[in-house]
């Protein structure tokens, strides 16, 4: 029983720490229009970048997503963007690209 309790306790905290702040999403929002659309054009459809839109990105791994947006593309113009933003943060905007709306 405790055992049980304490994987369901697990469970929950890392649930919870997917969870992101509405002001933060926002934020989050404005950065993927405005920054990632300085180079994958302001309605992602492409530009110096592929295009980000759901349609271009259908069947994309959510997670090889957010690691491209921590670690950048090395031998390209795609940053890095670890130690600005959060895995957590990341996989947001991955899910947000997948979707084209907020997760």
């Amino acid at each position: 029983m405790r055992s049980a309790l304490a994987a369901l306790a697990l469970t929950v905290s890392a649930a919870q720490a997917e969870i992101i702040d509405p002001a933060r999403a926002a934020a989050l929002e404005r950065l993927v229009r405005q920054d990632c659309g300085a180079c994958h054009g302001m309605t992602l459809k492409g530009g110096l970048g592929r295009a980000l839109t759901p349609q271009a990105l259908a069947g994309a791994d959510p997670e090889n997503l957010s690691v491209i947006v921590l670690d950048g593309v090395p031998g390209t113009a795609m940053p890095p963007w670890r130690g600005l933003l959060s895995e957590t943060e990341a996989r947001w905007i991955a899910a947000y690209l997948l979707k084209g709306e907020a997760p």
